[in-house]
């Protein structure tokens, strides 16, 4: 079992990596928009100081983030075989669902998506975690 935190990703809230190696799998932790300088892509605040959020900027953003920390284990989004996504509203999840597909297709991984009350952070409308299957004997970069 390996754990890996990536150092040019937004660190961890608290004491977990973003990634564990278990065997064949690898388990992403909890993923948001947010950037390493603890800034969140779809968050910008307007002209009268109120905060404009955008699900489907966030939700690349999250997806991108994803694809890069497994790609740091040698995967790929085509090696995720099920995803979690926790979205703070349902109103959210047609456009959640748009940019999903243009990653993923019925094909891709199992998905579970919940509403939950609230994520870390109020600029935060997404957050995913995933897990991926690449065996080991076909890792470019066995950590």
């Amino acid at each position: 079992m390996k754990s890996k935190i990536i150092k040019d990703k937004a660190q961890p809230l608290g004491l977990y990596p973003h990634i564990k190696r278990v065997g064949d799998y690898i388990f992403v932790s909890g993923t948001s928009s947010r950037r390493p300088d603890n800034t969140h892509v779809g968050a910008v605040k307007d002209a009268s100081g109120l905060w404009q959020l955008d699900i489907k900027l966030q939700t690349k953003a999250v997806i991108e983030n994803i694809a890069d920390l497994i790609g740091n284990m040698g995967a790929t989004l085509d090696d995720v075989v099920d995803i979690t996504t926790f979205l703070v509203d349902m109103k959210h999840f047609n456009g959640y669902n748009e940019v999903y597909g243009t990653y993923f297709n019925a094909n891709g991984p199992t998905r579970t998506t919940v509403a939950v009350h609230q994520l870390p952070h109020p600029n935060l409308l997404i957050e995913i975690k995933a897990l991926v299957y690449k065996p080991l004997d076909k890792m470019k970069d066995n950590i």
